[in-house]
Order: C-alpha cells, then structure tokens, then sequence
C-alpha cells in the first residue's frame, strides 16, 4: 500500500496538462494531498500550498508523488536530485511514469539505505490473458476521446460517483497512472505487451451482476497516431455496452502532434461504434462529455447546448455540472 497523505511533485512542468496526474488526485481525493513541490520554471499549479521537503514532512506526508505525466515518462536528472533528497527525508516515493523509479541506482540504494519504499505504479503487478471475447455479464461504460488528456477518467469518475449516490451498483475501473493513484488497484494499459492489452482489461471488468456497471477509464484517442493502440484494446477488451463522446473544445490540434487537427465529434462517434461493434453489436452512443474548464460559464452552456442539439445526445461537463445525466441516458 502507498502510504498517504501525499506531497505532490510538479517539477519542471511546462503546462497544467504535464500535471495532470497531480491535477487528478487534487481533484478526487484532495484529503490526500498535504501541499506541492515546484521547481523553478513548473507552469502548474494545484492550488495547495508550495513546500519544502522538510515542511511536508512536518504537515505529515508519507509519500512524495511524482505527478508530473511527461511525453515518455523519463525521470530527468534534476528530478533525480529532489527525488534523492525526498528520501533523506523519510519520504517514500510513487509514480506513474514509464521510466521506472526502481531502474535509477542511485534511489534505489538510497531507498534501501534509509528503509524508503518505491512504488511504481505503472508496472503490471500480474500477467494478463490473451483476451477471448466472450461476452460477460454486467455492463459496461467507456469513455473515447477525439485527443489525449481531454476528460475520459474524469467522466468515469463523475459517473461513478453519481451512481453511488443514486444508490446504483458501479465502479470505477483505473486503467492509467492517475487512476491507480486515485483508486488503488488497476491496470496500468500502456505498459502492458500489446497482445495482453485487450485481454488485461477483460480480466479488469470480469463477470458481474446484470445491474452493475463498470466504468472505464479511457485512454487515448483512435485519431491519435501515438496512442490509438490502447484505446483499441479498451475497446475490443472492454466490450461496452455504452460510450461516452469526450472532447475539449479549445483544442487547436491533437496532444503532443501540432500537424494533426482533432477529428469531429461525428467522426468520434461513428469510428468508435465500428470498433465496438466488432465485440458488442449492441452497443450505443449514450451521451457527451465535454470539458469546458477554458470557457467561461456563458460560452460553456452555449456550446453543450449546441453540441447536444447537433447530436441529439445529452450534453454536459461532468465536472461542472455532475453527471447525473449522463447515467440516466444509461437505461
């Protein structure tokens, strides 16, 4: 188990989306996050108080979590010397990245030299089977994007917690770092060999009741040409039996890929019904989450309004509104 409360580190981030690891804990469960850690130039900023190693210890911090999510997940060596003092300090260290914390010699020892525990996160803890296909009782929720980093997990989560508290049985399934994080257990998706993906996510949402719903954490997007492998394994894994369309309507071109313009959110929806069809025919389109968290409150209404008669599917930011909605265009 990671020990909490946490220290969230944002080190050099260039933008609030490199952080969108801490951003995510911060938002879920903010009970678990003491303060934050910056380094000169870091461009994002959780709202919690800036610390020093020494102050988090003294607020109580167990774990320094690496909240930081940068294009390949490498550990930089200026993250490696604040990392190490981390550890002098009787903090354990977490993160997601796809460098592991484990493989850098010089925390490790020091780990061991002051009985720190490592924890990442983003290893598979099991082996997975080859998927199957067969279809399984229960059903199943997920959420596709036009581009990466856009609002899937947090759909998931949003609709998670309005079926709990309208008393219905759901869960939310964590298939990324932050997800980990924020639930504790999961699959870690882009870390799996690709012939296991899809089936890594069928042993994710197993058997249930029939009134149970998994909702899955998205990742990717099938338009974007670095990432559109893990969302076919969640699709073709997690044989949904609803989708949810995610977009950010400010978005000038795709995550990471300035030539690659987003696609529609038609083009989103009828790529996507293809895909699944292929494990479900049954499968439906049930709504739209959009994340206006860059528009102000007038324009954001404007827009789900537009975009929900152009669709004809209810429309809404999840965050901002709830997603009561959205469940209820589950039945």
């Amino acid at each position: 188990m990671i020990e909490t409360p946490y220290l969230l580190f944002l080190g050099d981030a260039p933008d609030p989306l490199a952080a969108k690891v801490a951003q995510g804990i911060r938002d879920w469960r903010p009970e678990l996050a003491v303060g934050q850690y910056r380094m000169d130039g870091c461009k994002a900023d959780m709202g919690l108080p800036d610390m020093t190693l020494a102050e988090a210890v003294e607020k109580g911090a167990k774990t320094l979590v690496v909240g930081v999510a940068n294009r390949g997940g490498v550990i930089s060596p200026a993250w490696s010397a604040v990392l190490k003092e981390a550890l002098l300090h009787g903090l354990d260290l977490a993160a997601g990245l796809h460098a592991r914390l484990a493989d850098v010699p010089e925390l490790t020892a020091n780990a061991m030299a002051h009985h720190r525990r490592i924890h990442d996160v983003r290893v598979p803890p099991r082996s997975y089977p080859i998927a199957d296909g067969r279809r399984r009782s229960g059903k199943r929720c997920l959420a596709v994007g036009t581009d990466c980093s856009i609002g899937k997990m947090y759909t998931a989560l949003a609709m998670e917690r309005a079926m709990r508290e309208a008393g219905r049985a759901a869960s939310f399934r964590a298939t990324g770092q932050t997800g980990i994080l924020i639930t504790g257990e999961g699959v870690p998706l882009d870390a799996v060999v690709a012939d296991f993906m899809a089936g890594s996510i069928e042993w994710l949402t197993p058997d249930n009741d029939p009134d149970h719903w998994d909702l899955i954490e998205g990742q990717g997007s099938l338009f974007h040409a670095s990432y559109s492998g893990v969302t076919l394994a969640l699709i073709h894994g997690g044989q949904p039996d609803a989708l949810i369309l995610c977009h950010e309507p400010t978005r000038s071109h795709m995550r990471g890929l300035p030539d690659y313009k987003l696609p529609s959110l038609e083009e989103l929806r009828d790529l996507s019904l293809q895909m699944a069809r292929i494990v479900n025919p049954d499968v439906r389109v049930t709504g739209v989450s959009i994340n206006t968290a860059a528009m102000h409150e007038e324009a954001a209404l404007e827009y789900l309004e537009a975009i929900e008669k152009r669709l004809g599917l209810p429309t809404v930011d999840p965050y901002r509104q709830g997603a009561a909605r959205l469940v209820e265009a589950l039945d």
